[in-house]
């Protein structure tokens, strides 16, 4: 059973925050978000009624976004308000100073004060998370998290390649995939010129350049970032499309309510399509109390929210708008047809289109929907250049999507982000499979595949990279054994520092397997032993594994250093299922054992004494088990910066 109170509130209020002092519950506090009267107000009596304290817009404006009030839960005079800064009372919500804060804003959404210990206090901001175990006067880093949240992934073609998006309130980033000291630290994290929510198209011709925001041109090497958005006039989101074509590489693709393109930098821009988006929209009943008729008459407001740029004819080009239509022009933006789906409508949006690698008249669209209160999966599929689509979610889960991507090397490959995890479907979305793996549940809200990766850009838990796609596009019906072809491997060196290591307490990201990596399954538990042997072009054996293999187990009380720094065993697994396996790149370590460990070290992934490093060449695995041989070639390819 509930009762209104308004003794003293504001009788149009919006969104309220309610705390209240564990000491003496009847002393409460309320942050109220209101056209007239909004503010932070007291009450003595419960909340039977209630007194205005402090009508200061900096504390309860941009109420949609916080409305958050902590008290001290040991002293009533003391409270916290969380806002683009942090802010401090002591006398009862009368007086306030910032806390914590920044220009700009940090944008601070929950306040956490231990009940037992409130001078322990956690912030969590757009950044991550933040604490204090002295009320404020020092304060955590959020860098020791990977929290952040981003809008849009891509890559660029260095090698290893750069990973780039934007981030909510902080900006733009820029991130080696491997890190030349084994590990990926802050020393590869780097802003990169655009702004938060910013696409960024790192130059596929020139990987110095990368393109931002709405829209900057920034140089890696000068730092320089240039204005270069076009002069003509044009509405735009925050996450406006920016693609170069994978067709020519140097014509850059710019999404507003019309289309602009440039092939000389930024420059000078051409506009190649005509205002995409609905002329005229339906009013939602979602959107409840706010249905008037002014709404219906609203001035035109949709974005291109989506481009699918076709990778076989640069003059295929696929447009999506925030406002549920689907263009497509296959002359370059001379002309445009209307391919909506005809069961799209109004706030319907449409967050990702991917065109065929294979077939120019094929393409996929998600479409995401919360606008309207649904959170069906939407993924659509047409191979006749949008004259016919059909939806292809069985399997998918009621979240929304966010993404669809097609894989480029193998044909009906699809994968998808919705707001928990990653799909996939290996039959052009007549079905899907769940590839969440060790990630968290957590918004994914962009995909690229980067040669045989999955780049993965979450909003909340930074970039993953799932490092090797190779056993999805080689999946075969039935449970059977399986040894998938290894992708070529860069012969890249494990540690290039060669000086002391960082200390296992600085946050870092693990870099891929420094070595080939090898997948195979088993229908069932290998009835003896399991070997791999890897060979050189000529059939000579450099290495064999064995699932017999030991841990080299180290004494603790003979090492000179913690065990916390040493690789742990691989063992080669002979039970059933998918198994992967990592062959370093090294020889067999000539008089067998662990000699030392480098000061190259890093922190659960130091290796003992190693024998040589192969060349670059061709190579064969062999897997042998119960009886059966297979044999799969690869090759080992130099690191082309040395």
């Amino acid at each position: 059973h509930w009762r209104k109170i308004t003794n003293g509130l504001p009788a149009e209020a919006g969104r309220i925050g309610i705390s209240y002092c564990n000491k003496d519950p009847k002393q409460v506090y309320a942050i109220v978000d209101a056209r007239t009267g909004g503010g932070i107000y007291r009450s003595g009596d419960g909340g039977e009624s209630w007194k205005l304290t402090s009508s200061e817009g900096r504390l309860w404006g941009r109420g949609s976004d916080f409305g958050e009030v902590r008290v001290d839960p040991t002293n009533p005079e003391t409270v916290y308000v969380a806002n683009t800064s942090a802010y401090k009372s002591i006398d009862g919500g009368k007086t306030w100073r910032s806390w914590k804060g920044a220009p700009g804003g940090d944008d601070y959404h929950t306040v956490w004060i231990n009940p037992e210990h409130p001078e322990n206090i956690l912030l969590a901001s757009d950044q991550g998370a933040t604490i204090t175990v002295n009320g404020g006067e020092t304060w955590s880093s959020w860098y020791n998290q990977p929290t952040a949240q981003l809008y849009h992934v891509s890559t660029d073609n260095q090698v290893p390649y750069w990973v780039y998006g934007g981030q909510q309130e902080s900006g733009s980033v820029g991130i080696a995939s491997r890190g030349n000291d084994g590990q990926i630290t802050f020393r590869e994290w780097h802003p990169s010129g655009g702004d938060e929510y910013a696409y960024l198209a790192p130059d596929p011709l020139n990987f110095r350049y990368i393109f931002g925001g709405r829209v900057n041109r920034y140089d890696k090497v000068t730092g320089i970032v240039k204005d270069i958005r076009p002069k003509t006039p044009h509405r735009t989101l925050r996450t406006a499309p920016l693609h170069f074509s994978p067709v020519d590489k140097k014509t850059l693709y710019f999404g507003a309510n019309i289309l602009f393109k440039t092939s000389d930098g930024g420059d000078n821009w051409e506009v190649i399509s005509p205002d995409l988006s609905r002329e005229k929209f339906d009013v939602s009943p979602s959107i409840g109390v706010y249905t008037t008729p002014a709404m219906a008459t609203m001035a035109r407001r949709g974005v291109i929210y989506s481009l699918g740029l076709s990778p076989l004819n640069q003059e295929i080009i696929w447009a999506g708008t925030d406002d549920g239509l689907v263009h497509l022009t296959r002359n370059g933006g001379k002309t445009w047809a209307n391919v909506t789906p005809p069961q799209m409508n109004s706030w319907s949006k449409v967050s990702s289109i991917d065109a065929s690698h294979f077939d120019e008249g094929r393409a996929y669209i998600s479409v995401n929907r919360i606008r309207l209160d649904d959170q069906k999966a939407y993924v659509w599929r047409t191979t006749d250049f949008g004259a016919t689509w059909q939806l292809v979610t069985t399997g998918l889960p009621a979240s929304p999507l966010n993404v669809v991507r097609e894989d480029p090397v193998r044909k009906g490959l699809l994968y998808c982000g919705s707001e928990t995890s990653v799909w996939f479907s290996a039959s052009d979305g007549a079905s899907w499979s769940p590839l969440r793996l060790n990630m968290p549940a957590t918004s994914i809200r962009d995909l690229v595949v980067k040669n045989d990766d999955l780049v993965v850009g979450t909003h909340g838990r930074s970039f993953w990279i799932l490092d090797d796609v190779s056993p999805l596009r080689e999946l075969a019906d039935g449970l059977d054994y399986q040894l998938t072809t290894p992708r070529d491997t860069y012969r890249f060196e494990r540690n290039t520092n060669n000086d002391t290591p960082l200390p296992p307490e600085e946050p870092a990201g693990k870099n891929p397997p420094d070595g080939a990596i090898i997948y195979y399954s088993l229908p069932k538990t290998a009835g003896g032993e399991v070997k791999l042997e890897i060979l050189d072009s000529q059939g000579k054996t450099v290495r064999i594994f064995r699932s017999s293999d030991k841990a080299d187990v180290s004494d603790e009380g003979s090492l000179t250093v913690p065990s916390y720094w040493i690789r742990p065993h691989q063992p080669l697994l002979s039970s059933a299922g998918s198994h992967r396996f990592v062959w370093d790149l090294h020889a067999e370590p000539t008089g067998g054992g662990r000699r030392g460990y480098p000061i190259s070290a890093i922190f659960q992934d130091t290796p003992g004494g190693q024998g040589s490093m192969v060349p670059a060449g061709t190579y064969q695995v062999r897997l042998t088990v119960d009886n059966k041989v297979l044999t799969k070639r690869f090759k080992v390819v130099s690191d082309p910066r040395q």
